[in-house]
């Protein structure tokens, strides 16, 4: 009796242990330079049960029609108003951009960037961007902007049809970071669509960098950045840069050039 109770015992504790393991709640661990996961160690079930959970329930989530949001998104820019977004220059005066009569906004030259009032940690993104016709100029000057992840990172957007430049810094870049693995860029005037997932850092009490900050961009249905590790800020000149930060705003920029860039159909679901 006693050893049925240890058996029944050992199987509870494995199903548990094998329920954190696919919540995410038990990491492989290195073992002699190999990965191993310890909660499928020892006398192996024989039975389906022992191997099966049902709680906690996976939520359900309604998945949008026609490129609107899923049910859980937060809509950042549904092309009805600018109320979620104020200027970057003193983070609470309104968006200064163009509200279309299409849905979409454009930049507005030289006004600066603008931001999100809400500020996100992990996220999956969805955003639509248009570079403009007709086409002006050329290299870093045609059709750029940008998209900042927690208002620091960012995701290059640029007019990159026919028009060559740094590849770190082209469209779909990790901005002078990471170039992306493929171009897939629709031709100029027609909507791109980026979805991303951005893990964002973690910091030490001192501030430290404890680990990096990842992000996946999937570019009108190609994947462009794959896991790709953020090894700090994503700034013009200079080396990137680890400055401690909680959760942040999604900023769009005014690259200051005429660029008219035009965004639509922005939401977010935290993860």
């Amino acid at each position: 009796m006693k050893k049925l109770v240890t058996l029944l015992t050992f199987f509870s504790l494995l199903s548990t242990m094998a329920q954190e393991a696919i919540l995410g709640e038990t990491p492989g661990i290195m073992r002699n330079g190999v990965i191993v996961h310890p909660e499928y160690e020892g006398p192996e079930p024989t039975k389906p049960e022992a191997t099966e959970f049902y709680e906690p329930k996976v939520p359900k989530v309604t998945p949008g029609k026609d490129g609107a949001p899923p049910s859980d998104a937060i809509v950042l820019f549904d092309g009805t108003s600018l109320d979620g977004w104020v200027s970057t220059k003193d983070g609470k005066s309104s968006a200064p951009w163009h509200l279309n009569d299409d849905g979409s906004m454009t930049v507005a030259d030289k006004t600066g960037d603008i931001q999100t009032k809400q500020h996100f940690g992990d996220i999956q993104l969805h955003i639509e961007w248009r570079s403009p016709l007709p086409v002006q100029r050329e290299n870093q000057n045609r059709g750029n902007s940008g998209i900042f992840i927690s208002g620091i990172y960012e995701i290059q957007v640029l007019d990159q049809n026919d028009n060559p430049t740094y590849v770190n810094g082209q469209v779909g870049s990790i901005y002078k970071q990471g170039p992306p693995l493929a171009m897939a860029s629709v031709p100029t005037g027609e909507w791109n669509t980026y979805d991303i997932i951005y893990h964002a850092p973690e910091f030490n009490s001192e501030g430290g960098k404890t680990k990096s900050g990842t992000v996946t961009v999937i570019h009108n249905g190609v994947l462009i950045q794959d896991h790709t590790e953020i090894k700090g800020t994503t700034p013009y000149i200079g080396w990137p840069k680890n400055p401690a930060h909680g959760k942040g705003p999604l900023r769009l920029q005014d690259h200051g050039d005429d660029s008219r860039v035009s965004y639509r159909n922005i939401w977010v679901r935290e993860l």
